[in-house]
C-alpha cells in the first residue's frame, strides 16, 4: 500500500513531519496551508518586535541546523525565512496547496479514507490525515463588554496591522503576554501616549542576546561541532527550568531570585512600578519570559501601567473599575490564543456522524498528543499536552514527526487503518493529568489551563521522556475493520 497522505498546516510541525514521511519514501502528499507560504505562526505575527524567547540554534530542527543566524534569539524574519529554506531544501513546495482552508474532515468507515473538505467548496481524499495546525494559531479576545463599540482602531497582535501610524497616538494595550512584553518597546517609541492593562503580572529573566558575527558564521559552517555544542548548551539551560518548575524547589527559588533582581533594577526609574510588575503566584506557573527592555520601556513618563480591572469598552476608550474611562485611538489586544480549543475550527468526525469533539467535550486528550481511539489513520502533530513549560516545542515535534513516519510505514506495510487502543490512550492520559495536578501549573490561571482547571497543553515532564515514551509501538495500536457500506 502507497498511503495518500493530507497534512494540514505548513508551520514547524507540517514541515517536520513532511520531511520525515519523504525520508521514508512516502511521496503522495499533500500539505493543505490556509496561508499564502509556509511558516504558521512566524508567517502570522508580524508585530513589532515579534521574536523567539528560545535561542536559535535550539529553536531549529536538529537536522537542519543554520550557521547564519543573525541573533542568538532571532526576529520573525528570520525565522520565517528559515522555515521557507528548509522547505525549499527539502523539496516540499511541489506538496503545498496555498490558500486551502480545511473545514472539515470525515472518515470514511467503509472505506477507510479521509473525505476533507476546504473553504471554497473543494474536497479531497486521503488515507491517511495530519492535522499540525498547532496550539497557537487561533487569536483569543477577552470577554470584555462594549468591544465591538469601541470607535477608533482596534486589532490584536497576531493581526497587526502595519498601514495605521502610532506616531503620536493614544494606544491602549490590554495583556501583558509574550507578544505584549515583545512589542510595547517598539510601540513606547511611536506613541503620544501609551496604556498598557495588566490583569496578571509575568516573571521576567534577563535575556541573554547578541548578534552572531560574520565569523561565527564562519565557524559554525567550518566546524559544524561547534554549532551542535552550541545547541547542547542552550538545551541544558533552557530544560533546566522545566527541572526547576517540576523537580527541583531549591532551583526555582535561585530562578526566582534572578527575576527578582533583574525586574527590581530595570523598575526602579519609575517609583512604585516594581510593586505593580512583581508576580503573586509562583515562578513557573506561567512561562516565564525573556525582557531587557520591557519594563525600561514601562518606566518612560508618557507610559503608565493600569492594574485595575477593566469593567468595558466604550467608543472613547477602556473603562475600570475605578470608574476611570482610559481614552484612546488605537486599541491592541495582546491577549493570546485559543491554545485550549485543539484543531478548532475544523470539525473532524466518522461517516456514522461521530464528532471528535463530542470526546473533548470535558478537554482536549490524545496518545501523547497524537493519536485519538475511534478516528482510525488521525497523527496529530503539537496535539494535547505536547507543550512545554520551559524548552523548545522542536525538539517535540522531531519526535512526533518520528512516531508518525513509523506509524505511516506500519499502516503501508500491513495494508489496514490502525487506531490507538482506547486503553492505551486512557492510560496515558490519567498518568498526564495525575502528574500535572500536583504541577505548579495548577496554581495560577493562564493559556495552559481550561476554566475548569484541567491542563490539555503541557507534557508534564523533560523533553527527553517524552521522546522515549512517544516512540512509535505497534502494539499500542489496533486495525479497525471496514464497515459494511
Amino acid at each position: 500500500m502507497k498511503p495518500r497522505i493530507a497534512i494540514i498546516g505548513a508551520g514547524f510541525g507540517g514541515i517536520a513531519a513532511a520531511i520525515a514521511l519523504r525520508a521514508r519514501g512516502h511521496d503522495d502528499i499533500t500539505i493543505l496551508e490556509k496561508g499564502n507560504d509556509v511558516g504558521g505562526v512566524w508567517r502570522e505575527n508580524t508585530y513589532p518586535g515579534a521574536a523567539c524567547d528560545v535561542p536559535s540554534p535550539l529553536y531549529s530542527y536538529s537536522f537542519a541546523p543554520n550557521p547564519h543566524w543573525p541573533h542568538r534569539f532571532s526576529r520573525q524574519p528570520a525565522i520565517l525565512d528559515y522555515i521557507r529554506q528548509v522547505a525549499d531544501h527539502y523539496d516540499l513546495r511541489r506538496h503545498l496547496r496555498l490558500g486551502s482552508e480545511v473545514t472539515s474532515a470525515t472518515y470514511d468507515q467503509a472505506g477507510g479514507t479521509w473525505h476533507i473538505e476546504l473553504d471554497g467548496g473543494e474536497s479531497l481524499t486521503a488515507d491517511i490525515l495530519i492535522p499540525a495546525v498547532g496550539q497557537l494559531s487561533r487569536p483569543a479576545f477577552a470577554n470584555i463588554p462594549g468591544r465591538e463599540t469601541f470607535g477608533g482602531v482596534s486589532f490584536h497582535s497576531a493581526q497587526w496591522r502595519h498601514d495605521v501610524d502610532l506616531t503620536g497616538r493614544r494606544v491602549a494595550v490590554i495583556g501583558t503576554g509574550a507578544s505584549v512584553v515583545q512589542f510595547v518597546p517598539e510601540v513606547a517609541r511611536q506613541a503620544g501616549a501609551l496604556t498598557v492593562f495588566q490583569r496578571s503580572a509575568p516573571y521576567l529573566l534577563p535575556r541573554p542576546d547578541r548578534r552572531f558575527s560574520a565569523r561565527h558564521a564562519a565557524v559554525f559552517e567550518r566546524l559544524p561541532v561547534t554549532e551542535l555544542a552550541e545547541r547542547a548548551t542552550w538545551y541544558a539551560v533552557i530544560e533546566s527550568l522545566t527541572v526547576a518548575w517540576l523537580y527541583s524547589a531549591p532551583l526555582a527559588r535561585t530562578i526566582r531570585a534572578i527575576s527578582r533582581r533583574h525586574m527590581r533594577r530595570q523598575a526602579q526609574a519609575k517609583p512604585g512600578l516594581f510593586e505593580q510588575v512583581w508576580p503573586d503566584y509562583p515562578i513557573g506557573c506561567k512561562r516565564a519570559l525573556f525582557s531587557n527592555d520591557y519594563l525600561p520601556a514601562l518606566t518612560q513618563p508618557h507610559v503608565e501601567l493600569v492594574t485595575d480591572a477593566i469593567t468595558a469598552i466604550t467608543p472613547a476608550g477602556v473603562v475600570t473599575d475605578d470608574g476611570r474611562e482610559h481614552r484612546a485611538d488605537v486599541l491592541i489586544w495582546g491577549t493570546g490564543f485559543t491554545a485550549t480549543e485543539f484543531l478548532a475550527p475544523i470539525d473532524i468526525r466518522r461517516s456514522d456522524g461521530h464528532r471528535l469533539a463530542d470526546d473533548w467535550r470535558g478537554g482536549a486528550h490524545a496518545y501523547y498528543g497524537m493519536a485519538v481511539p475511534g478516528f482510525p489513520n488521525l497523527q496529530i502533530m503539537y496535539g494535547p499536552n505536547t507543550n512545554t513549560g520551559g524548552g523548545s516545542v522542536i525538539y517535540f515535534l522531531e519526535a512526533q514527526a518520528q512516531h508518525v513516519a513509523d506509524y505511516v510505514d506500519h499502516v503501508a506495510r500491513t495494508g489496514v487503518p490502525h487506531a490507538v487502543r482506547p486503553e492505551v490512550e486512557a492510560a496515558v492520559d490519567d498518568e498526564v493529568q495525575t502528574r500535572l495536578a500536583g504541577s505548579v501549573w495548577t496554581q495560577c490561571s493562564s493559556w495552559y489551563r481550561q476554566a475548569d482547571g484541567r491542563i490539555p497543553t503541557n507534557w508534564p515532564g523533560l523533553s527527553r521522556e517524552y521522546r522515549r515514551r512517544a516512540a512509535f509501538d505497534p502494539a499500542d495500536y489496533e486495525p479497525v475493520p471496514l464497515t459494511v457500506a
